[in-house]
């Protein structure tokens, strides 16, 4: 598995708007061969910070997305909104086990 885990920062008038992006390539990205998951959240203890979490079969598939249409749109639209250089973690991950 390949986990992805973005943090970024924008103006808080702009969160809204970085956000709806983000939801509006979700469907889209969900789709994609090989995501598991592809989750956003907005801090809860500013209003400036997102983390954007994606969860990839393999480095491959996770490749595929940065290709896709999807990345580059979300990317016309975040990076002008982002008051700071995002910051990427990237992990290769073993699923040990799923528990629910």
């Amino acid at each position: 598995m390949f986990i992805a885990i973005v943090d970024f920062a924008t103006a808080a008038g702009d969160r809204a708007a970085a956000l709806a992006q983000l939801d509006r390539e979700g469907e889209q990205v969900r789709a994609m061969p090989g995501n598991v998951a592809f989750r956003v959240y907005a801090a809860r203890d500013d209003r400036n910070h997102v983390t954007l979490v994606h969860e990839w079969a393999d480095e491959e598939s996770f490749a595929g997305y940065q290709r896709s249409e999807s990345f580059a749109r979300s990317g016309a639209v975040l990076r002008p909104l982002m008051s700071e250089p995002p910051v990427s973690r990237r992990f290769r991950a073993e699923l040990v086990e799923t528990v629910g």
